[in-house]
């Protein structure tokens, strides 16, 4: 059977976790919705702004993430902000559970796709909170790269 979109357009993107986090090790996880969150995912109504992520219980869970209710959703329609469980091997989650407990450490979602299955993933990176002389040297390199683009083009 064929998911119903066949073409992987669905890609929602964190671009401020990679400003102010040094990514150290990215998992994908899969994420537990229901039909009309996927459904308003497939639309691309979600966002990943201000998202992070917790350990409850030795699970995994994504506080923040901001799906919007589906249009034609009825009376079951899903809570926009509601935390959502991450699916992720034991072996992983041992490990992520480990190192996020350190101090400075962090896990962000970074991307959230659809993958060829159909199936609604999230790109998470366990991270380290950059400094602020960090973030502006990210943003010169960045600049620089974009001045040696400019001079090759010309």
């Amino acid at each position: 059977m064929k998911p119903a979109t066949t073409n992987n357009a669905i890609n929602i993107k964190n671009k401020r976790a990679s400003f102010d986090y040094e990514f150290i090790d990215t998992y994908t996880a899969g994420i537990v919705l229901t039909g009309t969150e996927i459904k308003s995912i497939r639309q691309g109504k979600a966002s990943l702004v201000d998202t992070y992520c917790f350990f409850s219980r030795g699970e995994l869970w994504v506080k923040n993430m901001h799906i919007a209710e589906y249009f034609y959703g009825s009376y079951n329609n899903h809570a926009a902000r509601r935390d959502r469980k991450l699916l992720l091997t034991k072996k992983e989650l041992r490990k992520l559970e480990r190192t996020s407990d350190e101090p400075g450490f962090t896990i962000v979602p970074t991307r959230l796709y659809i993958n060829e299955k159909g199936l609604a993933k999230v790109v998470i990176a366990l991270a380290k909170g950059k400094k602020q002389f960090d973030k502006r040297q990210t943003l010169k390199e960045k600049e620089d790269k974009r001045m040696m683009d400019r001079m090759f083009k010309h």
